[in-house]
Parts: C-alpha cells; structure tokens; sequence
C-alpha cells in the first residue's frame, strides 16, 4: 500500500512570509507505489465498463473515416482537449482568440503569455500523438522532451525540460509545504518512479483505457515537475491510446469532458491515491464513453457546417481550391492567403480567387491580424464551436462514483 515519509522542513530567518513562514516543522510526504507490473484487482463491473469505453475509442475511431476533411476534425478535437487541458490549469482563452494567436505567431507578430502557454499545450499534445506515442519502447526521456515542447516558448521556459531537484507541493503556502492540500514524493524518488511509469506504458497486457487512467493518475501523483504537471500528464492519456492502436486517428477530447467537472476531476485523483484504483479507473472510463459521444456530435456539427457553406458557396467544383478549402476550415479557421496556398496546395492566386470566392458568400469574414496584417476567418465556426463548449457544461451521462478523501 502506498504510504507517507516524514520530512523536515529547515528554518530560514531570510525566507520570505510572515514569522511562521520560517519556523522549522516536519510534514508529509506521499510515496506512492510502484505500477510497472501492477496487476489492478477490479470487479468484473468495472472491467466491463473499461471494456465498453475501449470499444468506443475503436468504433469513434472506424466510424468517422468519411467525414470530410478527416485531417481538419483530428486537429480540431486536438485543439479543444489542448485549450481544454490549460484551462483546468486556469488558463482561459477562447477558440476565437487562440486561432487569432495562432495566426499571429505565422505571422511572427507577438502574441501575450497566456496564448504561448496554450500554444506550447498543443505543440505537447501533438508530440504525444505523433513522435511519442509512435515509439517502440517510452523512457523518462520522453516524459521530458513533452515537458520541454510544453514549456519551452512560453515565459516558463527556464523550467522546460527540468525534473525536480527538491520538494514541492500543492495547494497551501507558496513559501512551504505547511497546510499543503498534497505533497508529492520526495525528490530522490521522482526519476526512479518516472521509469516505473515508463514501464507501465510499454505493457501491452492492459485495456488501454485502464492503462491510460492509471498511468494519468500516477504522473500526477508524481507531480516531476516545477509546472504544467497537468497538461504533461493529460498528454500520457493520448500515449496511451495511441499505443494501444485504439486511435490512429482520433483521440476522444477527455480533457473537454473533464474541465466540465474539475472539482470531481481532483476528487478522483485524491481516491486513486488513497488506493481506490477502481472508483478513479471507472470515472475515467465513464468520461471516456462521454468524450467519444461528444467527439461524434461534434463531427456531425461540422459536417452539417461544411454543408451549408458548399450550398452558399455555389457548391465549387471537384478539385477545386474553394473546396478543399471548405473542408479544411475546422483546422485552420484563422487564415491569410499563403496559409490557404498552403493548404490546398494550389498558387497564391489560386488560393486568392478560393478565399475571395467564399468571403464574398459570407463564409469568411476579412480581419487583421496584429497591427496590419490582413487574414480571413470563419465567424460561423466559432459560433459552432461556442454551441458546443456551452453543451458540454451539462454533462450527457451519470459519472460513476467518486468519493470523496477523509477532510
């Protein structure tokens, strides 16, 4: 069973905060145990359930092959468990601004903190997706090199890439661990408990959405670094996945569903420590089903979206620039003409005539971009993708229960 170690906290008459603030004490610290060949011991209900939510991932994933610019949906349900993944780290921009970051940064104009923040957040999620999850065999390594994707534009990234070297904790004073809501391990066991995980991940005996939840939870447990602990973990779900070949196309937007319920979010990482591994696992596998429905509806919303532009666009031809445009607008809904050559893959004429021919049928509105950069975007898109953020505040399904920790 995983346990605590008692640790002393030195006083330091020149540390900052109050007189309390330098007393020396003595806390807590967790020392979770070890998963690389963790056998978990659920009841049959909760495998069933994990079962089904393995099931959804596969069928989400075979399922949606026709939906039309198949590319443009993957990125989109990338980008909103990206914005989704930063913002239960209180990091809040909406899809309308971060695609206007987006383009701002192609365009090397500046961009404030929080938009760097939720960038490096995607540039995570898809190292996750393509060069982490497609290795043989995960190391602390890699657990490193997304912290460093994370972390590395961003005013943080004197932090990218740098596994704790002392203790930290959550909640409580930013002085000391004193009243802290959790203290992590010490550290002297985070790089041996990072090649523990490591392990795990490379096990292919598990359901993968079981494997994803425990593996989510001990990284946060483990809490390895000075920040975006949150978003690196959050990544692990998509590993997860991936490596299970569950989703070579689309990873369902768990995070979404989770920044829904923060507070039972954090609740069911607080049970998994105190060892509850199958009230957490059966929450996430609820979560997980949700994702994937949500994924769907989402994927419905679009097409019905590219539908109505092609029928106001005068339906452009087969091959054409406006076309292939239209299905690649969920992805890059923010654009300026070489973006759109870009794209399509046609010249910056071609693309002109293309982004000029759906302006002038009210799919894309011109607008500028930092001081005088002229782009295009489309409003409507936005407006979708508001429709649906608003949906998810209530929930479509019973979560499974999650209880509670002792105070």
């Amino acid at each position: 069973m995983p346990g605590y170690e008692e640790r002393a906290w030195i006083s330091d008459p020149n540390a900052p905060g109050g007189r309390r603030d330098r007393q020396s004490f003595t806390y807590r610290a967790y020392v979770p145990d070890p998963i690389a060949d963790v056998d978990p011991r659920l009841s049959a209900t909760a495998f069933k359930l994990l079962g089904e939510a393995d099931r959804a991932v596969l069928e989400l994933n075979r399922d949606l092959p026709h939906v039309a610019g198949i590319e443009a949906l993957a990125r989109q349900l990338l980008r909103q468990e990206s914005v989704a993944s930063s913002r239960i780290e209180g990091l809040q921009m909406s899809q309308r601004r971060l695609a206007r970051s987006a383009m701002a940064m192609e365009l090397d104009d500046r961009v404030d903190s929080n938009a760097e923040a939720i960038m490096g957040n995607i540039r995570a999620m898809e190292t996750a997706v393509s060069t982490t999850s497609g290795k043989p065999t995960l190391s602390t390594a890699d657990f490193i090199e997304l912290h460093r994707t994370l972390l590395e534009s961003t005013r943080d990234a004197h932090l990218a890439g740098w596994v704790r070297d002392r203790q930290n904790w959550i909640g409580g004073s930013s002085h000391n661990p004193r009243g802290a809501a959790f203290v992590p391990p010490p550290e002297g066991m985070v790089r041996p408990l990072l090649d523990d995980l490591a392990a795990f991940l490379n096990r292919r005996d598990l359901p993968a959405t079981l494997q994803a939840a425990i593996a989510h939870a001990q990284f946060e447990t483990i809490h390895p670094f000075a920040d975006g602990n949150g978003r690196v973990g959050r990544c692990l779900i998509h590993v997860a996945f991936r490596r299970a070949e569950l989703a070579p196309s689309y990873v369902p937007p768990i995070s979404l569903v989770l920044a829904t319920e923060a507070d039972d979010y954090i609740r069911g990482l607080t049970v998994f420590r105190e060892g509850d591994v199958e009230d957490w696992c059966s929450y996430f596998a609820v979560k997980t089903l949700e994702a994937t429905r949500r994924a769907r509806s989402l994927a419905r919303r679009i097409r019905a979206q590219r539908d109505d532009w092609i029928d106001r666009a005068g339906r452009p031809r087969r091959g054409s620039a406006a076309l292939r445009l239209l299905d690649l607008l969920p992805g890059q809904p923010v654009l300026d003409i070489r973006t759109a050559a870009r794209l399509t893959g046609a010249s910056e004429e071609a693309a002109r005539r293309a982004v000029n021919q759906l302006a002038e049928h009210g799919v894309l509105s011109q607008v500028t971009i930092g001081r005088r950069n002229r782009a295009w975007e489309a409003r409507e898109f936005f407006e979708l993708l508001n429709a649906f953020e608003r949906d998810l505040a209530t929930p479509d399904g019973q979560a499974a229960p999650v209880r509670a920790a002792p105070g």
